[in-house]
């Protein structure tokens, strides 16, 4: 926790382990890699926001949580290490299964701020409308 917070305070350095991970990611298509892929990537994104100061609305405590984690998914050696093939990433995809759950009231927030990013501002009152 102490190394994420430390890593908080330096935006390139997030920047740097964001893009690690989502590399990392993005190679692993088996197993239960596959099935939370998705909801990983938006952790990855939501770091990066914050990093790039375009998103804050998270807890400092659950984007600690969020940077540790990812910290632990790039990190080789751990609990089980990567290069035991298939079970080298199993304790990674727990983590991080467990912290997408933990979080998921401001993940959700955040894919919804970055839906609407997507949406032009006339889009985006018509969705306002909608609520």
């Amino acid at each position: 926790m102490a190394k994420a917070a430390k890593v908080l305070k330096k935006p390139e350095k997030l920047s740097r382990l964001v893009r690690e991970a989502t590399n990392k990611a993005k190679k692993l298509d088996k197993g239960s890699i596959g099935e939370t892929k998705d909801s990983l990537l938006s952790l990855f994104r939501l770091a990066k926001a914050y990093g790039t100061g375009e998103y804050r609305s998270i807890s400092w405590s659950n984007l600690v949580l969020l940077v540790a984690s990812i910290i632990y998914f790039v990190t080789p050696i751990d609990l089980i290490p990567d290069f035991l093939l298939a079970m080298g990433y199993f304790d990674d995809v727990a983590i991080l299964t467990w912290t997408v759950k933990a979080i998921s009231e401001e993940l959700d927030q955040f894919k919804l701020w970055e839906k609407n990013q997507a949406l032009t501002p006339e889009q985006q009152k018509v969705e306002m409308a909608d609520d």
